[in-house]
């Protein structure tokens, strides 16, 4: 299992952390040191706990359990969602719903909704409502796919989540926490790292930087997934 470089994390700007005066003096041991009042990630402890999420995340694929991915911050929307779909993880990168697992019970009657609307269009029944009825289940559909699509195909609760930013994602690294779930969490330096089980010190508001942490995830995923296929085989 192969992890990014120090050079490819110097290049995609992983080490660069928030104004001094935002930091969160937990970070402290992550940090390397100050330059021109930004703080900066010392990217050896980076790569140390980049490979110690990365484990996880391969071990939990290996064992079949899912990863939800979280991210809804703008500039990591895609990334994440591209990414969780490439390994056929769950993911929320719209809004999170209160509740989206502490009250999943809920949430499953939606997505059931969801699902009820696809057979419908699939079978031929909005043939026999009007098209106003039609253009409002098809609006509705639309608004449920935007911020449920990610987690319609899990039926029971993930093993772990997987974060960018916990400072943002406070509501859903609580639900987490509150359902015994591991966590793997970007943490800047404005954060607490002691809020999830896998820290991993990196700069969560650069695309790039949030690309490369994502993609090692991915690829740990996939090793995973691959070791449990082939011992399926045997």
């Amino acid at each position: 299992m192969s992890t990014p470089t120090y050079k490819d994390m110097l290049n995609a700007g992983v080490h660069f952390g928030h104004l001094k005066k935002k930091w969160n003096p937990k970070m402290q041991p992550y940090i390397f040191m100050e330059r021109k009042g930004i703080h900066i990630i010392d990217l050896n402890k980076t790569s140390s706990c980049l490979e110690t999420a990365c484990n996880l995340a391969k071990q939990i694929a290996k064992s079949g359990r899912k990863i939800l991915f979280v991210a809804t911050k703008k500039q990591a929307r895609h990334i994440v969602s591209d990414a969780a779909r490439s390994v056929e993880m769950p993911f929320v990168t719209e809004r999170w719903l209160g509740g989206m697992l502490t009250n999943f019970a809920t949430i499953r009657k939606s997505i059931k909704k969801m699902q009820t609307i696809d057979r419908m269009l699939a079978d031929g029944s909005f043939d026999s409502v009007t098209k106003k009825e039609r253009l409002m289940l098809t609006r509705e559909r639309a608004k449920l796919e935007k911020v449920l699509g990610g987690i319609a195909n899990i039926n029971r609760i993930p093993a772990a989540m997987f974060i960018v930013d916990i400072h943002h994602e406070h509501i859903a690294l609580a639900e987490a926490k509150k359902l015994g779930m591991q966590t793997i969490g970007m943490v800047d330096t404005n954060s607490d790292p002691n809020m999830v089980d896998c820290p991993i010190p990196a700069n969560d508001d650069a695309s790039k930087s949030i690309t490369i942490i994502t993609n090692a995830l991915v690829e740990a995923i996939k090793e995973g997934s691959t070791e449990r296929r082939k011992e399926k085989d045997n």
